[in-house]
């Protein structure tokens, strides 16, 4: 396993926007938080309507550093995506109108992990087609870690596509994988991650949370998680009775991560940006 002693002494952060190709509020969102904040990483879900947007950049901007944001699950209420295969092909992963399960737990239940296998790589196969050249894989929801056995199809394509692969302890305990029994030999995991929780958002200390992020950030690979998008009439569309990392959530997250406030709390700290480009030459 390599881990925080690999980087002894280094402040190292990677701040990763997940959900782009979600909707156009989202796209516009991480677009100018990684031209004009410090954002210097995000990954696509090549399942939802808005990925071309989003693929257009990435092949028109190969500079910034973005994976495939494998998706298995669709958490929105009216909002709804499926698999980029034909259903019929993938049966197990679909709710009756032929949409993603909202919740881990059905997919927990009902998912075959050879239809997992084939509608994953076909999300990395759609996005390369297209001209994308990812950077690494994560994955929406992390429901990559319903099960072990899914948890490994997850890091077989990373290994079958060369790309790193999110891997944390803390987010396989939060879905319930032990990361004891699954980590294996040489994977690379990510030291500490940091998603912001709901409690902070409903008591308005968004801000305060990722100043403290950053001001006690420990040496070692960290990974800060944010959603950017703009609480505007699509957003609050899309997040409708969501309001965990919903509309004013995402656009929260776009102020502070664009803002001279964090790039003062970064130099303060002695934090250094990387992004999973630089992670396989470091390892």
């Amino acid at each position: 396993m390599v881990g925080r002693e690999k980087f002894k002494g280094k402040k190292y952060l990677i701040i990763h926007a997940d959900d782009a190709g979600l909707c156009h509020s989202e796209n516009v969102a991480t677009m100018e938080a990684l031209e004009k904040g410090v954002v210097n990483s995000y990954s696509i879900m090549v399942a939802c309507p808005w990925f071309y947007e989003m693929a257009i950049f990435a092949k028109e901007h190969p500079e910034y550093d973005g994976g495939v944001h494998l998706t298995l699950t669709c958490e929105w209420e009216t909002y709804k995506f499926g698999p980029v295969l034909p259903v019929s092909e993938v049966p197990s992963l679909v709710d009756e109108e032929g949409h993603f399960y909202r919740k881990r737990e059905q997919l927990r239940k009902y998912a075959k992990v050879e239809e997992v296998e084939k509608e994953l790589e076909a999300q990395i196969e759609k996005a390369i087609r297209f001209g994308v050249k990812p950077t690494h894989i994560d994955s929406h929801m992390y429901s990559v870690c319903v099960s072990g056995e899914i948890f490994d199809v997850y890091r077989r394509l990373g290994k079958k596509y060369g790309l790193p692969v999110l891997i944390s302890e803390e987010l396989m305990e939060f879905v319930g994988l032990d990361p004891a029994e699954h980590i294996e030999r040489g994977d690379l995991v990510v030291d500490q991650i940091f998603v912001a929780e709901y409690a902070q958002f409903e008591n308005g200390k968004m801000g305060e949370y990722y100043d403290e992020v950053i001001g006690n950030l420990d040496y070692g690979l960290n990974v800060l998680l944010i959603h950017t998008a703009f609480d505007d009439f699509e957003m609050q569309g899309v997040a409708v009775n969501h309001p965990n990392f919903g509309a004013e959530w995402r656009q929260l997250d776009f102020d502070y991560f664009t803002s001279e406030r964090v790039r003062e709390k970064l130099k303060e700290n002695g934090v250094e940006l990387i992004n999973w480009s630089d992670v396989p030459r470091m390892v």
